[in-house]
């Protein structure tokens, strides 16, 4: 399973920190996946944000550059994302998974940015 937590209500320009653990068979693989970060929008779309390779090599959609940054902790399977400058339209559910989806959606965390 995994299981984002962190989320909440932020003012505009606010910052959160999420993290995403994995737990049961993810575990055993999650050290040699890349894993990512997604959001779903309140229009229903799935946009994938970050993610992070084994080597930890991040990259970035352009609609968070510069503001998310993405890592990860192989020994306690987790990855973290800490938002920074946040927008209105960085409000979402956020949920991680391997940048394939290969598992399914575990429970995501909501992002509501609004003042």
């Amino acid at each position: 399973q995994l299981q984002a937590s962190g989320g909440g209500l932020v003012q505009p320009g606010g910052s959160l920190r999420l993290s995403c653990a994995a737990s049961g068979a993810i575990t055993s693989v999650f050290n040699s996946n890349t894993m990512a970060w997604y959001r779903l929008t309140p229009m229903n779309q799935r946009e994938l944000i970050a993610s992070i390779a084994l080597n930890r090599s991040p990259n970035y959609a352009d609609s968070v550059k510069g503001r998310f940054t993405i890592s990860r902790d192989n020994a306690r399977k987790r990855v973290l994302l800490q938002m920074n400058d946040l927008k209105p339209e960085d409000t979402a559910v956020y949920y991680c998974n391997g940048i394939t989806a290969p598992w399914p959606w575990g429970e995501g965390t909501l992002v509501t940015v609004s003042s």
